[in-house]
């Protein structure tokens, strides 16, 4: 994994931060900066959810306030299902057949089209919460693409998106689409889902995929490059 990840809980929480591992997460790093140290590296400052909060918890602090979009992303290992949020609506995207560099790059051209400047990537869990293999490969997944993201001052995150199947298939069905149109189109409502989730939730729970590289950590706190005519 090339990514080290922040995790999250409701709102506030203690100054006092433990030093993570590389590869490591910490589940109590949400608002006051952690530390990150390798075995043959000096401490480093990373950054915290309150320095960079996402869009979601943003919306909440300030109903009025627009900026970057988000991209929620149902990370399967052959198809993976992408939607979009933009203000406070949802809307399934498409469903990419890729792995790989070849998905990496997609998802950048996507973002760009669609103004995004986060990913909401689904983090499978089993019903009672724990992680599975399954999880492994989409946060080792989820760490390479943040080094891709943070280059461009794009952030990544994680959301436990047990259940958000059912869900979408619900959806679904609600809607009307017909059985060989949800066959094909289930991924994307997932993605929808998961970022309802997100929204829901005004952001708690999320974990931050941050890179190890400090570079890229800067481009992180100054964030994307602000669209003049937006």
């Amino acid at each position: 994994m090339n990514g080290v990840v922040i995790g999250s809980r409701p709102y506030p929480l203690s100054p006092k931060q433990p030093a993570l591992w590389k590869g490591t997460t910490a589940s109590n790093t949400q608002h006051s900066p952690s530390s990150i140290r390798t075995r043959n590296c000096p401490r480093i400052r990373a950054l915290s959810l309150e320095e960079i909060p996402p869009n979601a918890l943003r919306r909440e602090r300030d109903p009025n306030w627009w900026g970057g979009f988000s991209l929620g992303v149902d990370l399967g290992m052959s198809r993976t299902g992408l939607a979009v949020s933009k203000g406070f609506s949802f809307r399934p995207l498409t469903v990419l057949e890729l792995r790989g560099q070849k998905l990496e790059l997609r998802l950048l051209e996507i973002a760009e089209q669609q103004d995004v400047d986060e990913f909401i990537i689904g983090l499978p869990k089993s019903r009672d919460g724990k992680e599975t293999e399954q999880s492994n490969k989409v946060r080792s997944i989820a760490g390479r693409f943040a080094v891709r993201a943070a280059e461009r001052g794009w952030r990544v995150y994680l959301l436990d998106e047990h259940g958000t199947s059912t869900e979408a298939m619900s959806l679904m069905i609600d809607q009307g689409l017909s059985k060989s149109a949800r066959q094909g189109r289930i991924d994307a409502y997932a993605a929808v889902m998961v970022l309802e989730r997100y929204f829901e939730l005004s952001g708690q729970g999320i974990e931050l995929v941050l890179p190890k590289q400090l570079e890229l950590q800067e481009k992180l706190r100054i964030g994307p490059p602000r669209d003049l005519d937006f």
